[in-house]
């Protein structure tokens, strides 16, 4: 009997060969393939975007329909904003006889806007400067006192609690609702039995109080500084003033630079209460001062010089210009501030 050999085969599993590294080019085209498709895809939902959202009009705010309507709207009122400021622009380059010679908008024969700026600092023994000084002491003691009263009174009424909270509430709404104009004539009466008429703390005293700032801090505060936020502070061992200026007053810097706008275009061109309270010339305002030279030329012998009231109309308003510029951005989050409930 023959012995048969038996073979036994064993299967070996089939390893891979390890697939070569992409290079740096082929992995540079497979990375702007990539890109390329994502940009199709991100167009091709944009304009289903687009689509659906010119069915729905202004429904979607992220990418709402065009509107020429509204854009003319915003055009027109566009103009009519900018309009008084290209005026003044054109006619400060004015001389006297070519402002009262030429088209308010068309140039007259002489560039004299540089020889009008040093004018208006030294006529009448450079007054308007002592003007401008004045203003900027109104500005800087009292929109800055009524901006620090704002924000300090604004976060207690938010972050604390204490008996007559609401009354206090309802006597800031009632302040913001009476016209300022109307005040004016007893605070004139009152000030004058206090003998402080015709100084300057007749503008001082009355421009730190601001209702609307006041309510717009409290809004602000309510929204900006997390209650956690100030407990977590106390936990720690913080005082309250040490709360309020490390932790509290860096996030209230929108509300604070929105308050300090409101507050310093309201006491820069104040008009009225300088009016009644001041009678001294040298105490004067920008806004008295130029208007004593605009109605200079309606008294007898008096020499008119509009050319240098619409200069120095023109300076007036450029700091206000820069500071809005300037703070913009911290403006605008001011006012968006509590807009969304979250």
């Amino acid at each position: 009997m023959s012995n048969t050999a038996s073979v036994s085969t064993v299967s070996t599993p089939i390893q891979h060969q390890p697939q070569p590294a992409l290079t740096a080019r082929q992995a540079e085209r497979a990375a702007r393939q990539a890109e390329k498709a994502r940009q199709r895809r991100v167009a091709k939902d944009e304009a289903a975007e687009r689509k659906r959202a010119a069915k729905a009009g202004f429904a979607n705010v992220a990418n709402p329909r065009r509107s020429t309507l509204l854009t003319l709207v915003c055009g027109i009122f566009a103009v009519y904003c900018l309009f008084p400021f290209v005026y003044l622009a054109i006619n400060a380059t004015k001389t006297q006889s070519d402002f009262t010679s030429t088209f308010g908008l068309g140039f007259g024969h002489t560039f004299a806007l540089w020889d009008n700026i040093r004018t208006v600092f030294t006529y009448d023994g450079g007054i308007f400067g002592r003007w401008l000084l004045n203003t900027l002491l109104y500005v800087i003691a009292g929109a800055g006192g009524a901006t620090l009263l704002a924000i300090m009174g604004g976060y207690a009424l938010a972050k604390f609690r204490f008996p007559g909270r609401k009354a206090v509430f309802a006597v800031i709404i009632g302040a913001i609702s009476v016209p300022g104009i109307a005040l004016a004539v007893p605070q004139f009466l009152l000030f004058a039995q206090l003998n402080l008429t015709n100084t300057p703390w007749a503008m001082i005293i009355p421009s730190l109080i601001s209702p609307f700032g006041l309510y717009l801090m409290w809004i602000f505060s309510e929204q900006a500084v997390p209650t956690e936020l100030l407990e977590a502070a106390r936990v720690d061992g913080a005082s309250e003033l040490r709360t309020f200026f490390q932790v509290s007053l860096p996030l209230l810097s929108p509300g604070i630079v929105t308050t300090s706008l409101f507050t310093i275009v309201a006491t820069w061109n104040n008009y009225f209460l300088p009016l009644i309270m001041l009678k001294d010339s040298n105490w004067y305002p920008l806004t008295i001062g130029l208007n004593q030279w605009k109605d200079q030329a309606s008294t007898a012998g008096g020499q008119a010089i509009q050319n240098l009231v619409i200069t120095g109309s023109l300076i007036t308003i450029i700091p206000l210009v820069i500071a809005f510029l300037c703070l913009q951005k911290y403006w605008q989050s001011g006012l968006a501030a509590g807009a969304v409930k979250e």
